[in-house]
């Protein structure tokens, strides 16, 4: 019994921890309406509350500034102690200037085909070099291939087909070299 003296003693004269303080959220979203003069989800006013979930230290002072010229978040600040916290806008919708837009019925639309510099089965030149030297393969074509896209070349019957850059008809160079 005189041990537990002393315990209930020191709890009665030491002062009650108290719990931590976390700054009001809603205060937050109030702020920031004021701030941008709009309501939480109107354009130009935050797109949705504060997470209400967030456990901010109790500030006594946040200052409010745009992160851009654009006005797209709010920068709600604290110094002491020191946090940070962007709260994105709902951005009106941008009317275009000028005459109407144009619209394309899916019947208006045509389909743009590929044009091919070389097809299946043609003869193809690949040359590959730099200023002192110059290697040329004949081959023929495994596939189809527009100016600038890749394919595979046939040059012997016996060996894999290689893959060729198609630079125009008949002629292609090997991947990394250039003409």
């Amino acid at each position: 019994m005189v041990r537990l003296l002393p315990l209930g003693l020191m709890a009665a004269v030491s002062p009650a921890v108290a719990a931590p303080v976390f700054q009001d959220i809603a205060t937050l979203d109030r702020a920031v309406a004021a701030f941008t003069g709009k309501a939480i989800g109107d354009e130009g006013g935050a797109r949705t509350p504060v997470d209400s979930r967030l456990k901010l230290a109790a500030c006594p002072t946040v200052s409010m500034a745009w992160r851009s010229d654009a006005h797209d978040a709010v920068v709600v600040t604290c110094t002491a102690p020191q946090w940070r916290l962007f709260v994105p806008m709902r951005i009106p919708a941008v009317t275009p200037k000028g005459p109407a837009p144009l619209v394309i019925t899916p019947s208006e639309v045509v389909p743009l085909r590929p044009v091919y510099v070389i097809k299946r089965g043609d003869p193809v030149t690949i040359s590959a070099g730099s200023s002192g030297f110059s290697i040329t393969r004949e081959g023929i074509a495994a596939g189809d291939a527009v100016a600038g896209g890749r394919f595979l070349v046939k040059v012997d019957n016996t060996r894999a087909p290689v893959q060729a850059v198609a630079i125009a008809g008949g002629r292609a160079t090997l991947p990394g070299w250039t003409e």
